[in-house]
């Protein structure tokens, strides 16, 4: 028999409150294996198994404050067999669609790094629907992307355990699949219980004491940005998130709601659109935002584009866009110019010798920005066929966060959209963004005489902490020249 003890947890530090256990009464546990978190005002900390045994007992519950050296719990020898009978039972308990089967529990897959929840934006297949192994039967949205759950095994969708728009973590446990049963004539409807086992599940990774707190000052528990574990928020997050008026803050949107018009709707944001705005706002009060201008004859590209195209396409299987050209040209010019494409990390700089290219790519659901990884090293042709293959994951809904993090630098071209002239903004913690526009025939002066020549304005939006004006000017120019004079990107002039 050894007893789980509540330890010593760091100078001037006298009690702590019981976070969450990771392990239930019988269940078997491995020396050095984390049997209970406990949160200070301070911290988290994790307290392990001492020994190989069993959780005989807990004497200590999630949400009770205790001192150290406190009795938390005690664990026996054993296999831990005692806990396993119950389990069986809840699942029997489960409904199944005609031809019984095995139940088989859905859960929210691992969304990528640092993504620990989501919101289950849409059911794609309902009660008494046969389903095949890896179909996709739920869509889960992320503040980047959205991701499909699949099917782990073929048989017939039983019971969704949770309704749509609910916010839902990894592991979360969301449908009930009756493996290898055949499809009812009617489908099931969703149980009335949906919506409750949703919203404990959700909040089961909320820790007792923030729950506490966040009640007691009626504040959204998710609100309160997280420093703990996963990302979770610990006591000290919830208590510095009050007292620094993050009741007010959370409670000012509900304050500033209104009534609706008889010719009005509302309609919740979707994450990606919360996250698309929240860090707009965050670049506009972070960075010393400001933008340049210029505008660029792209007489000779068009030339080019024009005498190539069909053999461009017959050698490399794409088209042969403007995308490239600018591509190139911003290279060109971020080698020159490096503090464009660095970023700021509290009183550093950091340079990056690297050139992955974000290219915006609009969709039907928000903005996002896939990343062309080592635009340096790449051609024409391989600049084009990976954007093409980014654009199509966007448009699609396919992009995995792998895809979208890391760039240094962004371009985006509103002038497909018709836009004549713009004032990009920033992609946190880039330091720069180009923005494109539309191309249109302008009278301009060469040489002394009037030409109408294909023209598109340049916008540079930049960060005035690390860039300084003169080298904004000089990386726009840099650009115009090398597009209206494309060999100088040839010969690396």
């Amino acid at each position: 028999m050894a007893d789980i003890t509540v330890p010593v947890l760091g100078e001037s530090v006298t009690e702590a409150t019981v976070g969450s256990w990771a392990k239930a009464p019988g269940d078997a546990v491995a020396k050095d294996e984390v049997l209970v978190e406990l949160e200070t005002d301070k911290v988290s900390v994790e307290v392990s198994a001492a020994e190989d045994g069993v959780l005989t007992e807990i004497l200590a519950p999630e949400g009770e404050n205790v001192e150290i050296g406190a009795l938390l719990g005690r664990i026996g020898a054993g296999n831990g067999a005692a806990a396993a009978p119950s389990a069986p039972a809840a699942e029997s308990a489960a409904p199944a669609a005609s031809g019984s089967g095995e139940q088989v529990k859905v859960a929210v897959p691992a969304m990528g790094e640092s993504v620990t929840e989501g919101t289950l934006s849409q059911w794609l297949k309902q009660p008494g629907e046969a389903v095949a192994q890896d179909d996709p039967i739920a869509e889960i949205e992320t503040d980047k992307v959205a991701i499909e759950v699949p099917a782990p095994v073929a048989g017939v969708l039983s019971e969704t355990l949770v309704t749509e728009g609910t916010t839902v973590e990894i592991g979360t446990e969301i449908a009930v699949i009756s493996a290898g049963a055949a499809a009812s004539s009617t489908p099931a409807a969703a149980p009335a219980a949906a919506a409750p086992a949703a919203s404990a599940s959700s909040g089961a990774a909320v820790a007792p004491s923030v729950r506490r707190i966040s009640a007691e000052n009626s504040v959204n528990p998710a609100d309160i940005p997280g420093t703990g574990r996963g990302g979770r928020a610990t006591k000290g997050d919830a208590l510095n998130f009050i007292s620094q008026g993050g009741a007010q803050q959370a409670a000012a949107p509900s304050a500033a709601s209104r009534e609706l018009g008889p010719r009005e709707e509302r309609v919740k944001m979707t994450r990606l659109r919360q996250t698309i705005a929240r860090r707009l706002k965050e670049a506009q009060n972070t960075a010393a935002m400001l933008t340049t201008f210029n505008d660029v004859d792209l007489t000779e590209v068009m030339a080019i584009r024009k005498k190539y195209k069909d053999t461009f396409y017959e050698k490399h299987g794409v088209k042969l866009g403007f995308m490239s050209f600018f591509t190139k040209a911003v290279v060109h010019a971020l080698k020159e110019i490096p503090a464009v494409n660095a970023e700021i990390d509290g009183t550093d700089i950091i340079y990056k010798n690297y050139y992955d290219v974000s290219m915006a790519v609009g969709t039907d659901k928000g903005l996002v920005t896939p990343v062309i990884r080592d635009a340096d090293a790449m051609s024409l042709a391989g600049i084009e066929r990976e954007l093409g293959r980014l654009a199509k994951l966007a448009r699609d809904g396919k992009l995995q966060l792998s895809d979208l993090q890391g760039g240094s630098f962004t371009i985006t071209n509103g002038g497909v959209y018709g836009s004549m002239l713009s004032t990009p903004i920033l992609n946190p913690p880039q330091s720069g963004v180009l923005g494109l526009h539309r191309i249109e025939q302008r009278p301009v002066a060469i040489n002394g005489e009037v030409k109408i020549r294909p023209m598109m304005y340049l916008a540079l939006s930049y960060d005035h902490r690390i860039v300084d004006g003169k080298e904004a000017v000089t990386f726009l120019v840099r650009i115009k020249e090398n597009l209206e004079d494309p060999e100088r990107l040839l010969l690396d002039l």
